[in-house]
């Protein structure tokens, strides 16, 4: 199988974006490079990296990327999601240049060394008029296609994975023209950005979310951060003689200054509601808040609770669950 040539810059994630000069209308067309719900079983994690300088800035003049990120990175909620089968999707039709299979998932958490693999597991398609896309971190055995292949946009290219230089299962798609990164949701030459949703390269636009809540659900005791990580499913049932009631809200993107609010409603006038600053910003979070049985114990019946993220003041996102407590 030939190996994805190496150095590209794209394999070595964080390398830098360069805007490539003004785009000319009507170069290339991008569909959706994953199979899922956007904002609601994927969501995007990182943005290509606009600013020159050592700060971030996404095109939309947030901060949902890092310094130097090149590409876009659409993640999967969770590690359950992973192995269940999410498909990596070719944005454009073109030719398949080169494929790199083999890589372990989670080889980078495991303590082992992806020097020179940065990207993993991917596919490299180039589609014309000096334009290439690059899919990274896919699950190992998972690639589908070889060099020489032609594809569609839709075709299936892989799964999702966290192969590479990868800390959660995602897709990192980066998009060149002429060997030098483009921002697809941005493409133009200059280091501007757009406060607003705009379509950019997408033949549809893809809505711009600055961070969000991925699950939340109710326990009777805090749950473990690797467990939610991994899928943790929110409980519908919970122990009569419960200690303890609370919620618990995983989410991503957080920024120093948010605000975790949280809201649990029952039987007999049962309410409890809570707000937790969240002290620093971060790519994944979990955050929770309750409070201890009374001396009566918890009245039997359904809970509904709602978690929400509030920024600067106002709610960016929301989740809801419920459960039944003892009966």
């Amino acid at each position: 199988m030939q190996r994805l040539p190496h150095p590209i810059p794209a394999l070595i994630l964080g390398a830098g974006i360069f805007l490539a000069p003004a785009t000319r209308a009507g170069d290339i067309t991008l569909a959706l490079p994953i199979d899922c719900r956007l904002g609601e079983t994927c969501y995007i994690q990182h943005y290509p990296d606009r600013d020159p300088g050592p700060g971030v800035r996404d095109y939309s003049c947030g901060a949902v990327t890092y310094e130097g990120h090149d590409g876009t990175d659409f993640a999967l909620p969770t590690r359950a999601a992973m192995a269940a089968g999410v498909a990596v999707l070719a944005a454009a039709p073109g030719r398949v240049r080169a494929v790199r299979d083999g890589e372990a998932d989670g080889a980078l958490l495991a303590g082992a060394s992806v020097k020179g693999k940065e990207c993993g597991n991917g596919v490299l398609i180039e589609h014309g008029a000096g334009w290439q896309t690059q899919y990274c971190h896919l699950k190992r055995g998972s690639i589908r296609v070889q060099p020489g292949e032609t594809v569609a946009a839709g075709t299936p290219l892989g799964l999702v994975g966290m192969s590479g230089l990868a800390e959660f299962p995602h897709l990192h798609l980066t998009l060149r023209e002429n060997g030098t990164p483009v921002d697809p949701f941005r493409p133009a030459h200059d280091a501007s950005c757009t406060p607003v949703a705009q379509t950019g390269l997408w033949g549809s636009a893809l809505p711009y979310r600055p961070g969000g809540l991925l699950e939340t659900g109710l326990a009777i005791a805090p749950p473990d951060y690797g467990a939610v990580r991994a899928g943790l499913p929110p409980a519908t049932r919970l122990p009569a003689d419960a200690g303890a009631l609370l919620l618990w809200a995983y989410g991503w993107e957080s920024v120093t200054g948010d605000v975790l609010r949280f809201v649990i409603d029952g039987p007999a006038g049962f309410r409890f509601e809570q707000e937790r600053p969240l002290k620093k910003g971060q790519a994944l979070f979990l955050g929770y808040a309750g409070r201890k049985a009374p001396a009566a114990g918890f009245p039997a019946g359904t809970y509904r609770a709602e978690a929400s993220l509030l920024r600067a003041g106002k709610v960016i996102a929301q989740r809801s669950t419920l459960a039944d407590l003892g009966g």
